[in-house]
């Protein structure tokens, strides 16, 4: 590891530990040159699959684009970024077990309303009308109506 400092290339690890619910090793570093300390993190690289748009367009996932959607949806509302990191984990962990090499834009859609649905309802229906572009009132309120249904059973 080349030190961000010197730019020295041996550093010695002081210190690793798991980061991110065990997703990442967390590593404190020195430069044996300058004696600088600095942070480092390590993680898996998945090959995630790609994405077949409504179009037909095929496109590599874009973890930025899912996190944009969900905050869009989130946006003031009481959920913590937490919450919210955890909800993306399991959207990432779920697309990967899938073992699929492609995956619908509307399967990946599933997904963050399952999410959503967990988190906080406004921001479901606000991702779902978007999503499911709503034509009329009526499907809004059956949207609504359902949820508010599966809110009882539960």
């Amino acid at each position: 590891m080349r030190c961000p400092f010197c730019t020295a290339q041996d550093t010695r690890v002081i210190n690793s530990r798991l980061a991110n619910d065990g997703d990442q090793v967390r590593r404190r570093r020195e430069c044996v040159v300058c004696k600088e300390r600095f942070t480092t993190y390590e993680a898996t690289e998945f090959n995630l699959p790609r994405v077949i748009k409504r179009d037909g367009l095929r496109e590599p996932f874009n973890e930025a684009k899912l996190r944009a959607g969900i905050l869009r949806a989130l946006e003031k509302r009481p959920v913590s970024s937490d919450q919210i990191e955890a909800a993306l984990t399991r959207i990432n962990k779920k697309l990967m077990s899938s073992g699929d090499r492609e995956i619908a834009a509307l399967d990946i859609g599933e997904l963050v309303m399952q999410e959503l649905s967990a988190l906080d309802h406004v921001a479901f229906v606000r991702f779902a009308s978007v999503y499911r572009s709503f034509q009329d009132v009526s499907e809004f309120t059956d949207m609504i109506a359902d949820l508010q249904e599966n809110q009882q059973d539960a």
